[in-house]
């Protein structure tokens, strides 16, 4: 089980940095949702992984239940990271409607001429 959700963890981790090297807004913005993705992903594991606990105390005193405060980390990351992606999407749409075009390619010669007017 651990090596499943490790190698997933690594797979989306890959993929994302891959993503966000692409010279095009819209994959960058899929490489920071794979990215984000792959940490709840990372965080959730870390509070154990196990099957048909409960994530409270019982009031019998067992001794097995899983931690709670990595459950709460991630949905609080999930809301923060569908919020900024919709930013980033608004953005990007913005400089699209803007440019004509969503590629991301800075050569010199326009910077130099831009900061010549």
């Amino acid at each position: 089980m651990e090596f499943l959700v490790a190698s997933a963890v690594g797979t989306m981790t890959a993929g994302g940095v891959y993503l966000l090297l692409r010279l095009r807004t819209f994959p960058v913005i899929l490489g920071l949702a794979l990215l984000s993705y792959a940490v709840n992903v990372f965080l959730f594991s870390s509070g154990r992984l196990a099957i048909d606990m409960s994530p409270i105390l019982s009031k019998y005193g067992e001794a097995s239940y899983t931690d709670p405060l990595p459950q709460a980390l991630v949905l609080t990351a999930i809301v923060i990271s569908f919020g900024m992606t919709a930013v980033l999407v608004m953005i990007s749409l913005g400089a699209f409607l803007e440019a004509d075009s969503d590629k991301i390619d800075i050569d010199e010669t326009d910077a130099n001429e831009d900061v010549a007017k």
